[in-house]
C-alpha cells in the first residue's frame, strides 16, 4: 500500500540523502576529537596548561600580594603614621651620632646650613 506523493523507488524519483560534510571525515578533525574526548574522559584540563615556572611564579606573587594586603589590614593608619615618624626620627639622629666628640655640635649645625645657603664660591 503505497500511497500517493510518497514515491516509491520503482517509481523513478531519487531519493533524498544527506549531503557529505569534509570537514567532519577529515582524518586531522577525527583525531583531534579523539583526543579532545580522550583528555575529557580522563579529567585533564587542556584550556590551562602552565609550565611549572609560571605555576610558581604565580603562585608567590600571589602569596605576596595577599601578605601586603594582611600587613595593610593589620596596622591601622595611625600605628603606620606613628612608624613613619619614628623612623624617619632615627634617621635624622643618626648624623648627629656620627660627630667627633671634640668639636661642638651646634657649631657644625651651623656650619652646615651655612654650606647649603652659601652660592658656590667661584674658582678664579
Amino acid at each position: 500500500m503505497v500511497q500517493e506523493g510518497e514515491g516509491a523507488p520503482g517509481d523513478g524519483l531519487i531519493a533524498p540523502r544527506r549531503i557529505p560534510n569534509p570537514c567532519l571525515e577529515s582524518p586531522q578533525r577525527m583525531d583531534l576529537h579523539r583526543e579532545l574526548m580522550f583528555n575529557q574522559r580522563i579529567g585533564k584540563n587542556v584550556l590551562n596548561q602552565k609550565s611549572e615556572l609560571q605555576k610558581a611564579l604565580s603562585k608567590h606573587k600571589e602569596k605576596q600580594i595577599m601578605n601586603q594586603v594582611r600587613e595593610h589590614r593589620e596596622t591601622p593608619e595611625l600605628e603606620r603614621a606613628i612608624q613613619e615618624r619614628a623612623r624617619r626620627l632615627e634617621q635624622a639622629e643618626q648624623p648627629t651620632e656620627e660627630i667627633e666628640p671634640g668639636t661642638n655640635p651646634t657649631l657644625q649645625e651651623v656650619r652646615a646650613r651655612l654650606r647649603h645657603a652659601a652660592p658656590p664660591a667661584s674658582a678664579h
